[in-house]
């Protein structure tokens, strides 16, 4: 699917949502499944409730905004190609395996906390908070990052060492970062009407930067 179109879903539509999709928007005013925006290359999807696993898979460009929560392994396989560059924000929490072989793009998790008529959880969202996550305050699972060697993940809050992939390097965004973060952060509180400065600080000390070490974390393994 291609071109300048809008779509619209009240509802859950169904497995890979968005399949190599190359420039229209498509707007979930309920929950996704799984695979959404796989392989897709340009667009933007809109998510106002939570999105299940392999989110992002293999995604080369293109914008994806999820209001809740999103499962295991979003982000795996993600790369830039060419003037691509494709991006997630997560408003929730992530399950295990986040942005996993991650080459390229950037994946932002802000960690909200619901409040209000927001507390009203769906089944699903119990089902997340209850198998994805390994503590109360924790914004990510486990295996954060494994086999990353391009891009950047974004986490509003620290992350235990022993949550990390063995690829993976923690650090402080730098001032390029901060450009970035706020461009998507305000996408993010634009489509779901959140104030963005309840969520950026002037600083951006509340976010750190997960990094690869290396852009051949598995050279040895298999070269000479």
């Amino acid at each position: 699917m291609s071109g300048k179109v809008e779509i619209k879903i009240h509802g859950t539509p169904g497995n890979d949502l968005a399949a190599f999709m190359d420039g229209p928007e498509i707007e979930i005013f309920g929950n996704g499944q799984d695979g959404i925006g796989n392989t897709m290359n340009s667009g933007r999807i809109i998510i106002h409730g939570d999105s299940g696993d392999i989110m992002g898979y293999s995604m080369r460009g293109g914008e994806i905004y999820v209001r809740g929560n999103v499962g295991w392994r979003s982000g795996i396989h993600m790369k830039s190609y060419l003037d691509r560059f494709p991006v997630i924000v997560i408003g929730g929490n992530a399950g295990n395996f986040l942005g996993e072989y991650l080459a390229g793009g950037i994946i932002i998790v802000l960690g909200l906390q619901k409040s209000g008529h927001e507390e009203q959880k769906s089944r699903k969202s119990f089902y997340f908070e209850k198998f994805y996550f390994s503590g109360k305050d924790s914004i990510v699972g486990s295996f954060v990052g494994a086999g990353m060697h391009g891009g950047a993940i974004f986490l509003r809050g620290d992350i235990e060492d022993y949550k990390m992939g063995k690829e993976v390097n923690k650090m402080p965004v730098d001032d390029s970062d901060t450009v970035l973060l706020e461009k998507y952060i305000l996408n993010f509180c634009s489509y779901f009407g959140h104030d963005h400065k309840k969520i950026i600080s002037r600083d951006f000390t509340d976010f750190i930067k997960l990094a690869p070490y290396s852009h051949r974390p598995y050279g040895k393994l298999y070269a000479y």
